[in-house]
């Protein structure tokens, strides 16, 4: 007996996590970009960033995954902490749909689950459909491991060792809790387990208070999966994780107290033990972010203290020309601005260049890097910018006066393409680094032509500032437009291969396509850059027959610097 329960209890254990694998992965692959743009635009209200925390955990079958997406959504600087706490509340709830659907005999409809989304997998062809037959398919693999596994515990009712063992589990509730967070942990999931526990009470083998109590730790024990995450990306995200453990652990402390009448009351709701486990995991999420919503603040304020900012050395990442005593003689002060622009586009130079190496080499380490020049060129332009704000209150010449605007506006691009790479590029490689599969032969070539074309033109962008090539500049200005239509026909080529069902095409195709995507918008920034070098005047909103009178108002020309 005890061989059949060993076997049965893995088998069935190995169809559910592959199949909230395969339903998480195909769901998410669904969404794509969708989801950074719904969850950046639709969680600045707290109330709907907690739904919308709940309909993506009930899509994704785990909170486990969405949390993993927050912190990685943190710490490409998509979302920011206070949007996501919401998210989390809501993904606790989220998650007890799966438990509840289970104590409704779900699981009955698993076989044909199965065989639905294996019909759509094996006869379409398009990946659109291929994603949905793969989601139907993964919901009928994580109930039939439930059935299989229910089907194994069943006869586990009379054997009196497993009896003396659960016996033991009711007198040690702490030691329970400890299991069961080690279990969540290892599966990555908190459904997973609730599933387990919810067929424990079904048999008979544990009691509604025993049942509480692993719940408990499930629930905690789901957590170290996004810490894990977490580690070694940026503060941000490791605060995420933090909250995540934080909001679990503020309803089991409330809770612990009270096990036993929050045991009477559950059993009021029904006297089926698989459904009053099931409204437990429910009342317990739904009460933490009753607890915790208003507090979201206090909260935000509490993770910064906990986890502040890494200290950084000001003096390493000072700008090497600007002198403040200088600001005062104009011309000198924006001839050492304009070398702290070519300093800055030497740094996004050495990033744009590191980008396909990246994806080669797989190198987190070269992806640390290009992150820590990221920041650095972040305090390099406002530092530039400020200095240039300063200059601007001097008495100009229009001449001058243009000179600094364009400045700022050179700084300015530069720093998105910084922003570019750091919020978008790296999201993509860390995306790339968890697949097995790489670009296939075809769209390496593609990803190549167009990163060295990039490559080219910041390079003659940067000899262009360097030396005020002005027919450099507009060289540059004016074979960007060709990167427009090269993007163009490299995406219908991408599309082709995917028609004829290009199996590495496939895997990659929405990080091939928003890679691409990401070097066309570095060049327009690159544009921008050659177009202010070569235009004759700048089109501010200026009157420039009286440039005394508005260098004197100091908080317009501020308020102008801030929104550059």
């Amino acid at each position: 007996m005890w061989s059949q329960f060993v076997l049965g209890l893995l088998g069935g254990m190995g169809l559910l996590l592959f199949g909230m694998q395969i339903l998480s992965e195909s769901l998410q692959a669904i969404a794509g970009l969708r989801l950074k743009v719904i969850l950046s635009t639709l969680t600045k209200n707290r109330f709907v960033g907690m739904f919308l925390g709940l309909v993506i955990t009930v899509l994704f079958q785990s909170s486990t995954a969405t949390s993993v997406v927050l912190v990685g959504l943190t710490s490409a600087a998509i979302i920011t902490l206070g949007q996501t706490l919401s998210v989390l509340l809501g993904a606790g709830i989220g998650t007890t749909i799966t438990a509840q659907l289970i104590a409704f005999k779900v699981t009955e409809i698993s076989l044909p689950l199965v065989s639905i989304g294996a019909m759509v997998v094996f006869f379409t062809k398009r990946l659109k459909y291929r994603q949905y037959g793969l989601a139907i398919l993964g919901f009928g693999l994580i109930f039939l491991g439930l059935q299989i596994m229910s089907d194994t515990m069943h006869p586990l009712r009379d054997d009196p060792f497993f009896q003396h063992l659960m016996v033991g589990l009711e007198n040690k509730p702490f030691l329970a809790m400890i299991i069961a967070a080690f279990f969540a942990f290892l599966v990555h999931s908190s459904a997973a387990a609730i599933g387990i526990i919810m067929l424990l009470s079904i048999q008979g083998l544990i009691s509604l208070e025993s049942g509480i109590y692993l719940l408990f730790g499930a629930n905690i024990g789901t957590c170290f999966t996004a810490v894990l995450s977490s580690i070694g990306s940026s503060r941000e995200s490791q605060r995420v994780a933090a909250a995540q453990i934080l909001f679990k652990l503020i309803g089991v402390l409330i809770l612990l107290p009270f096990v036993d009448p929050f045991a009477d009351l559950i059993a009021m709701t029904t006297a089926n033990p698989g459904n009053q486990v099931a409204n437990a995991h429910t009342v317990y999420n739904i009460l933490d972010a009753a607890i915790c919503l208003p507090f979201l603040k206090s909260f935000e304020h509490l993770l910064n203290k906990i986890i502040p900012e890494k200290k950084i050395n000001k003096a390493m990442l000072a700008p090497h020309y600007l002198n403040e005593e200088l600001i005062k003689s104009p011309v000198i002060g924006i001839g050492l601005a304009t070398r702290e622009a070519i300093h800055i586009s030497d740094h996004i130079s050495d990033m744009t260049f590191d980008i396909l190496k990246v994806f080669r080499k797989h190198d987190p380490e070269l992806l640390e890097t290009m992150m820590e020049k990221e920041k650095y060129v972040d305090v390099l332009a406002k530092e530039t910018s400020q200095y240039l704000a300063k200059i601007l209150r001097q008495p100009l010449s229009k001449a001058d006066f243009n000179r600094c605007i364009g400045l700022m506006n050179i700084v300015n691009d530069f720093e998105h393409i910084g922003d570019i790479i750091e919020k978008y590029i790296t999201d993509l490689a860390k995306n790339k680094f968890k697949t097995s599969y790489d670009f296939s032969e075809k769209g390496w070539q593609e990803l190549g032509e167009m990163h060295e074309r990039i490559c080219e033109l910041i390079r003659m962008t940067c000899i262009a500032l360097a030396t005020n090539d002005l027919a450099l500049a507009r060289e540059v200005f004016d074979t960007q437009p060709e990167l427009i239509k090269l993007e163009r026909h490299f995406r219908q080529r991408h599309i082709a291969r995917l028609r004829e069902g290009s199996q590495c095409t496939e895997e990659t195709s929405s990080i091939h396509l928003d890679l691409i995507n990401a070097l066309l918008r570095i060049s327009e920034h690159i544009k921008n850059i050659a177009h202010i070098m070569v235009a004759d005047s700048l089109e501010v909103d200026v009157d420039f027959a009286n440039v005394s009178a508005y260098q004197q108002d100091y908080e317009k020309i501020d308020k102008y610097s801030a929104n550059l």
